[in-house]
């Protein structure tokens, strides 16, 4: 086919590349339309639905997700990416046109490998695995959803050979939600970070603990929540265009760049829960508030990957949340919204307690110290598992080894272990951890870029000012959308690649202070 180009003198040539991506474009917005009804189902599923709607709700979703991959695989689709390849290279890289293209052919690659049966057994193995995993977790009875778990291990190989060109099993899993990152990088990554952070966790608890019991009152959940939607609005959640709600677990919802919604959830015997919620749903939401509006309706229109968007929501929730300057700011009007509580409570006492580190037996209530830990021995266990060397039958009991290996005591309960979270017996075994440490990372290196371009943000803070952090990061990371890998948003920004180094010495900084321990 002769190039299509949009030059002087070739008019039809620039028309034919116009109808084109506007073609491109309406398709490409029929399946956005489809795909956000599903997101706006599924957010009612987790906050109003009644119990007994689940059935039809998720044949509703199955049928819209079903609907949008028929239209996304249609064939046109691929031959308007071939005829539009010539346009695309004669474009800056980073221009709207060609990454638009650039990123709809790498989707729609992937997307096309997939045979549509396998997609129907992969997607209907989710559903049950799922709703026997929820009875499983609740009577401690792992035997109960092995066989199930089993057939993901399968399921999850057998996605992974339609990509024989990758490296490695894992490698196509990881590149579902975080493009550029292969396994090889991570294993590295992961044994650099245990190396650091299993002796700085020895070495913090054998230090005096942090008196928390402040946190551990009766807090009433609407005073809870109001103030924490006085703190997200603050830091630049705009609820014109988002609403907070509550629901099992804390979930960011994307329905349209100008529909954002969070949820939360409530402890009344707990402070930190919802707060912290709120602000990490937050950090989600002002990352997808921020996308430039001319993305919308495209596969560019969302956060780059998982990791960045971790990077957001764990940058607003511990750089900024768990710092001493935000508290400086929000903990006299704490205070005043906790008299009884807090009122005789000094902040220092208060920063301490909820920067206290105390490793337990589930990552989503981790602190920063242990966090990563608890990812790198879920990640390397789906490496073992998809190469064969762990068993899914034997998995409860390896759990129980590598935790104590780890943090040098082991869950009793297989609930506290292997059936503690639902990520494993939602679809697939692989790529499913990275993501939260790949945002603990990024998260330290794009707040000290932004610190170093703007020495005023940390005084800014402690007067609640949060604009110019928020700005920085939505022009240098919220804008592009999905324009950019993470190697490419890196290298953008900072320069060189993604290492734990900046994140390293952020938590040695922070907690030895805290600690008054001198780490390597």
């Amino acid at each position: 086919m002769e190039p299509l180009k949009a030059t002087e003198g070739s008019p039809q040539k620039g028309k034919d590349v116009k109808s084109r991506l506007t073609e491109l474009r309406g398709r490409l917005r029929e399946i956005h339309d489809l795909q956000a009804a599903a997101a706006l189902l599924g957010w009612d599923q987790r906050t109003y639905m009644p119990p007994g709607g689940a059935g039809a709700r998720a044949q509703q979703i199955g049928t819209l997700q079903r609907l949008a991959h028929e239209k996304f695989t249609d064939p046109a689709i691929g031959r308007l990416l071939d005829e539009l390849r010539p346009y695309e290279e004669s474009l800056p890289y980073d221009s709207d046109d060609a990454s638009l293209i650039r990123v709809t052919r790498r989707d729609y690659e992937r997307a096309i490998r997939i045979p549509p049966a396998f997609k129907d057994e992969f997607d209907g193995n989710a559903a049950i695995t799922y709703q026997v995993w929820t009875r499983a977790r609740a009577e401690d009875d792992f035997a109960a959803v092995q066989p199930y778990l089993e057939k993901t291990l399968e399921l999850s190989r057998q996605y992974a050979a339609f990509f024989p060109e990758a490296e490695h099993l894992i490698d196509p899993l990881i590149a579902i939600v975080d493009e550029g990152i292969t396994g090889a990088y991570l294993t590295q990554l992961f044994a650099e970070l245990q190396a650091s952070l299993i002796p700085m966790v020895r070495a913090i608890v054998g230090q005096p603990e942090p008196d928390d019991s402040c946190l551990h009152q009766h807090f009433p959940a609407d005073r809870q929540l109001a103030f924490g939607l006085q703190v997200i609005r603050r830091i630049g959640y705009d609820l014109d265009r988002g609403r907070e709600d509550l629901s099992e677990h804390p979930i960011t919802t994307t329905i349209a760049l100008d529909d954002v919604r969070i949820t939360t959830r409530v402890r009344e015997n707990y402070l930190p829960g919802a707060l912290f919620g709120s602000l990490h749903e937050a950090g989600h939401a002002i990352y997808e508030q921020n996308i430039r509006k001319e993305l919308e309706g495209t596969p560019l229109g969302r956060g780059a990957t998982y990791g960045v968007h971790e990077s957001q929501s764990r940058l607003w929730e511990n750089l900024v949340g768990r710092s001493r300057a935000f508290w400086e700011f929000f903990y006299p009007q704490l205070q005043a919204v906790f008299p009884d509580q807090l009122g005789r409570v000094p902040v220092d006492t208060f920063y301490r307690a909820i920067n206290r580190v105390k490793p337990g037996f589930f990552r989503v209530e981790a602190d920063e110290v242990t966090y990563s830990l608890h990812c790198a021995m879920r990640f390397q266990l789906e490496v073992d598992l998809l190469d064969g060397r762990v068993a899914v039958r034997d998995l409860p009991e390896v759990w129980r080894e590598r935790f104590h290996q780890t943090f040098g005591f082991a869950p009793t309960t297989d609930r506290d272990g292997v059936l503690q979270e639902m990520n494993w017996y939602c679809g697939r075994i692989g790529g499913l951890y990275q993501h939260f440490t790949l945002g603990n990372l990024m998260s330290v290196l794009w707040f000290e870029a932004a610190a170093q371009a703007h020495s005023e943000i940390e005084a800014e803070m402690a007067h609640g000012e949060f604009g110019t952090l928020r700005n920085w990061l939505a022009q240098t990371i919220h804008t592009h959308g999905r324009k950019f890998t993470i190697p490419e948003l890196i290298d953008r920004t900072v320069g060189g690649p993604l290492t734990s180094s900046a994140y390293l010495r952020y938590l040695k900084r922070k907690y030895g202070e805290l600690y008054g321990v001198s780490f390597q």
